[in-house]
């Protein structure tokens, strides 16, 4: 991008929740109704208990694939995707295949995003090796070069460390040209220099490294910290880094008058002030004005345009959707 010109804005829904098929097409017609860019499912896989006690997530009601697809289908312009696969929950190359069908049938509204894995009690709870953060990290850059190569369309003969494939081209090949666009998240260095290298999106989230949410993820995070994580992305991405659209999550919502409340509530929770959450960059907290204003303040010192927030506040923060989306 030019110097000093700024990506408009993008909104997506991160949604962990449907009981039902109604209800589930509900929430994509509701995005894409209300000017939501993207709704975005989640890739884990445990329901209430002692997973979703240790680790601080909340339970995860329904498999990302099956439930973008069921999303796209209900909807004509939603864009569709996982915020973010855990490439050691899944074979590459049938992921790779799963996500071009998605990509195909969808009519080319799939975002792919891609995360190294961080949960400790569901990798344990899943029977799961979790191997160090190096390692994970090697795979997760690995598995995204060869979605790459599988939706070219090409014969694969892959042979590197972690991902191996060959004897086949990839079909079906996507819609979207040269691929679907594919986001990368993380915390910490090694991923998000990675992220910079691979990704056309980087989402910059919590460094979750000791494998749950907790205050050190609040601040490992912060308006330093989130520069500190950006220049990551810089060093990876050279002289690409303007091709990159920068995505990060909005994990505190309060917009109207009881954010002061909220934010109380929240620092109580991770053990920090009140002040640290409102001034925090996955917080938006104020009135839809203040609210407007901190956003344009990220994206002018941060160069942040894409905003994720969770499905329980689709329609709080919905009159941010109608006056900053796609300006």
């Amino acid at each position: 991008m030019a110097p000093g010109s700024f990506r408009p804005f993008r909104f997506s829904v991160q949604a962990f929740e449907a009981t039902s098929a109604k209800e589930w097409i509900e929430t994509a017609r509701r995005a894409e109704g209300l000017g939501y860019a993207t709704l975005f499912t989640t890739d884990h896989y445990f329901g209430p208990g002692s997973i979703a006690q240790e680790s601080g997530h909340r339970p995860v009601d329904l498999a990302p694939v099956a439930a973008c697809m069921a999303a796209a289908a209900a909807t004509t312009t939603l864009r569709v995707g996982c915020r973010v696969f855990c490439v050691d929950y899944h074979h590459p190359v049938v992921l790779a295949k799963e996500l071009a069908t998605l990509d195909l049938l969808s009519e080319g509204r799939l975002e792919v995003g891609l995360g190294a894995g961080w949960i400790a009690a569901e990798y344990a709870g899943l029977g799961m090796r979790m191997d160090r953060p190096g390692v994970r990290i090697e795979r997760l850059g690995q598995v995204a070069r060869l979605l790459r190569d599988h939706w070219r369309g090409e014969p694969l003969d892959v042979n590197d460390t972690y991902v191996h494939a060959s004897g086949f081209a990839g079909r079906p090949i996507p819609v979207q040209h040269p691929h679907p666009p594919l986001l990368i998240g993380g915390g910490g260095p090694v991923v998000l220099r990675t992220a910079g290298s691979l990704a056309d999106i980087v989402s910059l989230n919590f460094n979750n490294a000791a494998g749950k949410l907790g205050a050190d993820s609040v601040a490992s995070s912060g308006l330093r910290a989130t520069e500190q994580k950006i220049g990551w992305v810089r060093e990876g991405a050279g002289s690409r880094f303007g091709d990159i659209e920068l995505e990060i999550g909005a994990y505190f919502i309060a917009v109207g008058a009881n954010h002061d409340a909220a934010a109380q509530a929240i620092a109580s929770r991770f053990g920090v002030s009140p002040q640290a959450i409102l001034d925090h960059p996955h917080a938006l907290m104020g009135s839809p004005e203040a609210v407007c204003e901190q956003l344009h303040q990220l994206r002018e010192r941060l160069g942040i345009s894409y905003v994720s927030v969770a499905q329980r506040h689709v329609d709080e923060f919905a009159p941010i959707v109608a006056r900053l989306a796609g300006t």
